[in-house]
């Protein structure tokens, strides 16, 4: 279900570094929620968005494959994170923010 919305919102990808794309969004707090792929090597790259998650409020989950976080994100790479944001007026508004709130009760 998460993965299939991805081909509909707007996408910050993540594919090198995690300063960039999903570090920005989430600084910036324009990120809705953010999307990492547990199977990332090192891991230790991404360690540092779940605390930066936790510190702006906004919910995150693990998927099992960076390949499969890059074919949602429409890139031939993988993606080791991405942040989904949201357009003010988007028609996609109210199937993100039932995704944010299925990640949440996750994190319960």
């Amino acid at each position: 279900d998460i993965l299939h919305c991805y081909f509909r919102v707007s996408l910050s990808c993540l594919t090198n570094l995690p300063h960039t794309a999903a570090t920005k969004a989430l600084n910036r707090g324009l990120a809705e929620f953010v999307v990492m792929a547990a199977d990332a090597e090192p891991l230790e790259i991404l360690l540092h968005l779940p605390l930066l998650c936790e510190d702006k409020n906004v919910p995150y989950v693990f998927i099992p494959s960076k390949a499969a976080l890059g074919r949602a994100c429409g890139v031939s790479r993988p993606v080791i994170a991405c942040a989904v944001t949201v357009n003010e007026g988007s028609q996609l508004k109210p199937q993100i923010q039932t995704l944010q709130q299925n990640i949440e009760r996750l994190l319960i």
